[in-house]
This record gives C-alpha cells, structure tokens and sequence, in this order.
C-alpha cells in the first residue's frame, strides 16, 4: 500500500504535541494587525498566542486572509516528490475560501505528478472540531487504515461531530455581521451570552442566548448530555480564547458528568479568534446528530 500523508491547515487549532506524534503537516494561515502580517504557524512563533489575544482585549483589530493555491503547492510539493499520496481535511467551506484554494493547488500539482492521489475533504467543521476529525483520521492511519478507508470514515461521520461554543465579546458578532449593534449593545448590557453551533452546512449558527457567562459554559454540557454518543468511548476537545480556567472548568465537568475517554484542550488561534475575540469557548464531540 502507498504511503500517504494526512494534511490540514491551522484553523484545525491542533496542539504542536499531537501534530509531532503523528507526523501530520499543517499549512498555516495569515493574519494581520494594521500594517503587522503574521503566518499562523502551529506553534505561534511569530507572535505569541498570548500576547495575540492581549492586543485584541486592548481593542487592536485582527484581519485573516484568504490562503492562496501558490501556499498549498509549496507545502504539498515536498509530500509529492517524497512518493507519499495526500489527505487534506480542510476548514469548513462556508466561513473560509481554503477548500477552494486547495482545489486548484490540486489540478495544478496532478497535471504534474499524474501517478500521485491528492484527495480533499471539506469537513465542514471549524477549529478543534476540525482538529478532532483530523486525530481520529491520524488514529485510523496509524492503526494501518488505508486512504480509502480514512477517508470514507471522515466522509461518513463527519456530521456527527458537534460544534458549540460560546462568546464573551458580542462586538466581534456583531463586527462579523451575525448580530447587529442594537443587540450587541442591549446584550452586553444584560450580560447575554449567545450560544452557536456548526450546522450540517459547515455554518456558525446562532442558537439561544443565556445569562451569565457561567450559565453559557453549563450550556454547552447540556447540549453534551443531550447528543453525545457512547461518551466512555469519545474524545472530546475543547478549545478556548484565552480562558483557560473556563475550559478547565468545562473540561472537569465532562469528565466528572460523563467519564469521557480523554479531554483536550488548546487555544483557538488567532485566525479564528481574529473573528471570535477573546474569551470565546468551544466544544467539540461526536454526537447522534449536530
């Protein structure tokens, strides 16, 4: 059987630790403050994820852009002439252009290498839940699977990987177009707290709003409790904009309440927290349904 290598870009918001165990290559993103352009490496060398979310509380605004085909065939090229076929998961199609590019570094690289097999993914999941899917397709390679078999799997079971998060900062929805500034206003005012999902179409969706930010962290157990599958046997992620604590909190929840498999945790880099702000928190598991 031909060696492959699983792909995925930076918005999977995967810890450097697991990205080394399984050998797995992560195109980075960019991003920019002002005249300030960053590449989102994995293990936020350029600028530290900390000091990221501390100039976006100061209220320093955050641009992505759009990767480029020219990115993907400068990271795929390599995997190629090594002799090794290609797995890209991607980010969810709806809230970013980065399937797309990697259609077209694709066509360009097969007319080239015309014996190779690049096969794309759009998991239509975002962040760790991204991350989540790419670990069980690293776990399924590891385990001798094949790339029809991983792939298959992710095809197949993709949509039950549930996506929920919530946010502390109103001002970035509504700088994003998903609430507008009457709500963001009344909303922080009352101390509203929105809860979101990724739905079958790879889109963030506004579900119910909660009081508290405590309430909206409990929120996202509840939804756990009601749509996990077989918990004993998941592996959870959970991702946050620097607020560790609060994904601790979860965390230990979950596993007291459900005696989960293994919980992991990791910043949402700054790609996706230049959209979410800091204090976003996101859950990710596989459920009946999302």
């Amino acid at each position: 059987m031909k060696n492959y290598v699983i792909v995925t870009d930076s918005t999977a918001d995967l810890p450097v630790d697991i990205i080394e165990e399984y050998n797995l290559t992560v195109v980075p993103l960019s991003y920019s403050f002002e005249n300030e352009n960053y590449i989102n490496y994995p293990d936020h060398r350029q600028l530290g994820i900390k000091e990221f979310y501390e100039r976006i509380k100061k209220g320093e605004r955050s641009t992505t852009t759009l990767v480029n085909a020219k990115t993907f065939e400068d990271y795929l090229t390599p995997l190629l002439e090594a002799g090794n076929d290609i797995l890209y998961l991607a980010f969810s199609s709806p809230l970013s252009g980065t399937y797309s590019s990697s259609l077209i570094a694709r066509q360009e690289l097969l007319e080239k290498y015309t014996d190779a097999r690049i096969e794309c993914i759009d998991t239509l999941s975002a962040s760790m839940g991204e991350g989540l899917l790419v670990y069980y397709a690293a776990k399924m390679k590891q385990e001798g699977k094949s790339l029809d078999e991983v792939s298959k799997w992710i095809s197949d079971n993709k949509l039950q990987l549930c996506h929920w998060f919530t946010v502390d900062d109103l001002n970035h929805l509504k700088r994003g177009g998903r609430i507008n500034a009457m709500t963001a206003t009344i909303g922080t005012a009352l101390g509203v707290k929105p809860i979101l999902h990724v739905d079958n179409g790879g889109h963030l969706v506004p579900v119910t709003n909660v009081r508290g930010r405590k309430k909206s962290i409990n929120a996202l157990l509840e939804q756990m409790e009601a749509t996990c599958i077989n918990p004993e046997e998941n592996s959870v992620f959970i991702s946050h904009a620097d607020c560790l604590e609060d994904a601790e909190y979860l965390g230990n929840l979950i596993k007291e309440k459900l005696n989960v498999k293994e919980v992991a945790i990791n910043f949402i880099g700054p790609v996706i927290g230049s959209h979410t702000g800091q204090g976003a928190l996101a859950l990710f598991f596989f459920g009946k349904e999302r």
